[in-house]
């Protein structure tokens, strides 16, 4: 009995799926088409997903690429689970052999293909509202008339202007698809047209197209939670299918792979890492949100973290830093540079010493953020309310030469100095009209603005004295121009600026904080100098923090190192080819 023929659709619907289902022959090109905004690499035409992250490495860094058709993603994730991730996103398929154009056709715009540069224009024009990559004049330009990737505009038959447009990718041209598919891509429609159905004109225009051309089906990729385009989508015909998306790690795509982190109060100086290791698809648990602590899990390691302290910070590390007297003599055994300081506790002391050296500074043994730090002391007078000052925060009280020059902070991490920069001490600038309390005013708000609140210009006596020594005080009214300093010393957390000079600093002071770390045994510390100039190696040594400011250092990669030292494994290979290049 002969055997009962095949039906049009049913013949469709088994080719389709077995397209899905095998992969090419070996003697298939891994196909790839350059569509702009990155390239299209059809997953289908590679012996095996394993290869993928391989190629999705050579994305530049402009652009997005997606690997379609991805059959098995959980073997190209297993490859390079930090550097590709599965796209949250619905295929689906429109089967053009039964496919009907729409009955009316719509008023008011027009489909046609693109015709000019300024065509190419408005298409990123469209894009940019849309916040999608954008596609260089050029190619789009170059491509106007062929038929791999088609560009079409929605025009407006009043004004001229271009309100839609949609990318079409012909699956045949690009590598011979035996399956002859197409695909849609870049569907995008200005939010300023009134104009309703652009999205659907559009689609049907190009589903006509490629139905011309002999294309068995026309496929698209979609957010899952973009519920208005599934519903049109469906509307037209369209059914899911399950095949996969897959795309590289980067800032392009970093929504979504990041996940949403609950709404938390996280200081910036925690936020910067949270969001680094979000990015690297570790988890993460929020402790204390007001006192910066989380816990980072990935895999079988977990670590606890206030913000850039660890768990890999030793208990006697800690114990080092936190006492500044301690901190002296240990780094000093490792032969660094200190300014000179009183070993004894005596007003009549204090008064000799200032004597022999004309300018002191006195802080407490123990304390942060600059809090008692009192900076060119040179009245016997002023040196006594200082300890003072410093007395009420800790008992022991350290007197010191002061060293003229710039305050210069060093970020360690893991053995390396990944940042510097130098610190200044809060000022302002007259405008030969406003007090200078409403200037130092204005200028504590706008620090605390920049810095989530973390950096205020204290109203005390320090900063009574500082602007004393200038001859003014809060009701005087500065020349234009003239520059009034409010603290002598350059901390963060009082005001204070910074300025990156990571690039030019001298080899001796960067041994020198890579050597003050090693002596204390910690591996994530920031180490104050104090400075000639950054690229000169005249210096002594200030203090160490063991939980320094990362977001301050910005956009130096102190939260990448940081994460690098806690969880090695996550370091991209990119980055991990390039350090053993430079090694």
């Amino acid at each position: 009995m002969a055997r009962q023929k095949l039906s049009s659709a049913h013949r469709l619907k088994r080719m389709n799926a077995e397209s899905l289902s095998a992969p090419q022959s070996r003697e298939q090109p891994r196909a790839m088409v350059d569509c702009g905004w990155g390239r299209l690499i059809f997953a289908q035409t590679f012996e095996s997903d394993a290869d993928l992250p391989e190629v999705l490495r050579g994305e530049s860094a402009e652009s997005r690429d997606i690997a379609f058709y991805v059959r098995d993603p959980q073997v190209a994730i297993a490859r390079a689970p930090q550097e590709v991730f599965l796209d949250p996103s619905l295929t689906w398929r429109l089967d053009l052999a039964t496919y009907r154009p729409a009955r009316r056709a719509r008023r008011g715009f027009h489909v046609r293909r693109l015709t000019s540069r300024t065509d190419a224009q408005a298409i990123n024009a469209i894009y940019a509202e849309h916040a999608m990559v954008p596609v260089p004049e050029d190619y789009v330009w170059s491509r106007r008339d062929a038929r791999t990737v088609t560009l079409l505009v929605a025009e407006d038959d009043q004004s001229g202007e271009l309100i839609g447009t949609v990318m079409g990718v012909d699956h045949g041209r690009a590598f011979d698809d035996p399956a002859r598919g197409a695909s849609l891509w870049s569907l995008a429609v200005s939010a300023r047209t009134g104009h309703p159905g652009v999205g659907e004109a559009l689609v049907r225009r190009l589903a006509e197209l490629f139905q011309t051309r002999g294309a068995a089906y026309m496929d698209l990729s979609v957010l899952h939670d973009n519920a208005p385009a599934c519903a049109l989508y469906e509307k037209l015909g369209f059914r899911r299918i399950n095949v996969f998306t897959l795309k590289r790690r980067n800032v392009i795509n970093q929504p979504l792979f990041i996940g949403e982190l609950p709404e938390t109060a996280l200081n910036p100086y925690a936020r910067i890492i949270v969001n680094e290791a979000r990015r690297r698809g570790i988890g993460i648990e929020i402790i204390d949100a007001e006192g910066g602590i989380f816990r980072l899990t990935h895999g079988g390691r977990s670590v606890l973290c206030r913000e850039a302290l660890s768990e890999l910070t030793s208990a006697v590390a800690l114990s080092i830093c936190d006492d500044k007297r301690v901190t002296r003599r240990v780094v000093a055994r490792a032969g660094l540079r200190l300014p000179d300081a009183l070993s004894e506790d005596s007003a009549m002391a204090r008064r000799a010493f200032l004597a022999q050296h004309g300018s002191l500074v006195v802080k407490p043994a123990r304390g942060e953020q600059g809090k008692g730090v009192a900076v060119g002391l040179t009245d016997p007078d002023a040196v006594e309310a200082a300890v003072e000052a410093a007395r009420a925060l800790c008992p022991e009280v350290i007197v010191e030469t002061c060293f003229t020059g710039t305050d210069l902070r060093l970020v360690v991490i893991g053995d390396e100095v990944v940042a510097a920069a130098i610190r200044k001490p809060a000022c302002v600038t007259g405008d030969g009209v406003t007090p200078l309390r409403a200037l130092a005013e204005a200028q504590s708000r706008r620090r605390a603005s920049a810095t989530g609140g973390e950096s205020r210009i204290p109203f005390d006596a320090e900063t009574d004295r500082c602007i004393a020594d200038q001859g003014l005080d809060w009701d005087s009214i500065p020349d234009s121009g003239r520059e009034v300093a409010l603290r002598r010393a350059a901390n963060l957390h009082t005001g204070g600026t910074i300025v990156d000079v990571t690039d030019r600093l001298h080899p001796v002071l960067r041994d020198a904080a890579l050597t003050a770390a090693r002596a204390i045994g910690i591996p994530v510390t920031g180490i104050d100098l104090m400075v000639k100039d950054p690229s000169q190696s005249d210096y002594v040594f200030i203090e160490a923090n063991e939980r320094p400011g990362l977001a301050n250092h910005e956009p130096r990669p102190t939260a990448e190192r940081f994460v690098d030292l806690l969880f090695p494994l996550t370091v991209p290979a990119t980055r991990k080819d390039r350090h053993d290049t430079d090694a």
